[in-house]
């Protein structure tokens, strides 16, 4: 096991940011940036052992720093949607950014976690070697309440595990639903489309949304939809079935309610391609996960090498608590209030066959 720091360049107003090169026992690489957390490359093995990069991104700092789909970021102080940029918590409704379409905020809004520089450290394990990122998110910062100090440990495993470590505490009531946001490709990034990979989903309903992709509060269950993914299926055998969720969300874009919901981390997606032979496994504690299809790659960004990301050459598996759960008090809440401290863990872990 390794772990290397390198300098990446600096921020507009001056600020330093590293590279953090992370590698297994068995060779396998994740570099990891604090420049808004992001995971830069992931390079794990085909059935034939070969390394290959399978998350988008860029060969430059710039690139992030300009890029506006969250290529591989930690993205909050809430991560996904929230309906015309409001929430009342408390009996104190807060306005936010509406940075998507002029509609919802997303992501975080105009700043979010994947904007800024976190500080950073090295950590080892006995099977481990990784990078712990903080960053405080101050009152009022993007609209939110409180000072909210979150704290991410990325850890490359010889497990061949990309674990993701999520702590969260605040100084006053506030709101936060923090996830990774890596486009994955498992036959290499920018080698095609995700139509051929093949998705389990453990989960028997999803949380159906509006045009404007925000969830009615309902649930919807899967069996007899496009969304039942509880067996394997080919992404691109239903995605452009005559479905007014589908038509909604461009393809998927959709959260699913993940089975067996307890706190602990579990088994809940199996990502699989049959040309590469890899497979990624996601065990979570959350109650939710995010499928996106890449809908609205468009052939418009150039990625790492040149490569042109066009329509669904990626896909995002974003483990979370349900989309504009701030506004639908029968979700699982995101409410978070002092004293308290929030944590999650989310494993990608690899593997052939």
């Amino acid at each position: 096991m390794d772990i290397t720091k390198d300098s990446y360049g600096k921020t507009a107003d001056g600020k330093a940011v590293d590279l953090y090169t992370l590698t297994n026992a068995n060779g396998l690489v994740a570099k990891v940036t604090n420049y808004g957390a992001i995971v830069t490359e992931l390079w794990v093995p085909d059935r034939n052992g070969n390394l290959g990069d399978v998350v988008q991104g860029y060969d430059t700092l710039d690139g992030y720093i300009q890029d506006t789909a969250h290529f591989g970021a930690i993205v909050g102080r809430v991560g996904n949607r929230t309906a015309n940029g409001k929430f009342t918590l408390d009996g104190v409704e807060y306005t936010l950014a509406k940075n998507e379409r002029g509609v919802n905020h997303l992501h975080g809004g105009t700043i979010g976690f994947d904007k800024v520089v976190w500080d950073a450290s090295q950590v080892r394990a006995a099977d481990a070697v990784g990078v712990k990122l903080t960053y405080l998110s101050k009152d009022g910062e993007e609209g939110y309440p409180g000072n909210l100090t979150c704290t991410v440990t990325y850890y490359l495993t010889n497990d061949d595990e990309l674990k993701i470590e999520y702590e969260v505490t605040t100084d006053k009531p506030t709101v936060h639903n923090v996830t990774h946001h890596g486009y994955f490709n498992l036959a290499g990034e920018g080698s095609g489309d995700i139509l051929s990979h093949e998705l389990m989903i453990d989960a028997a309903s999803i949380t159906p949304v509006d045009e404007n992709l925000i969830p009615t509060g309902e649930l919807m269950p899967v069996a007899g939809t496009p969304f039942d993914f509880n067996q394997s299926t080919a992404i691109g055998a239903r995605i452009n079935q005559d479905d007014e969720q589908l038509k909604f969300g461009r393809g998927y874009d959709h959260n699913w309610v993940l089975n067996n919901y307890d706190g602990s981390c579990r088994k809940v997606c199996v990502l699989y391609n049959p040309k590469s032979g890899r497979v990624m496994e996601t065990h979570t504690t959350e109650p939710g996960l995010q499928f996106y299809s890449g809908n609205f790659l468009d052939g418009t960004i150039t990625g790492k090498g040149g490569k042109v990301y066009e329509h669904r050459y990626a896909l995002c598996l974003e483990t979370q608590h349900f989309p504009d759960s701030a506004n639908h008090p029968q979700f699982p809440s995101i409410v978070l209030r002092p004293g308290e401290t929030y944590k999650s863990t989310t494993v990608f872990k690899f593997s052939t066959k």
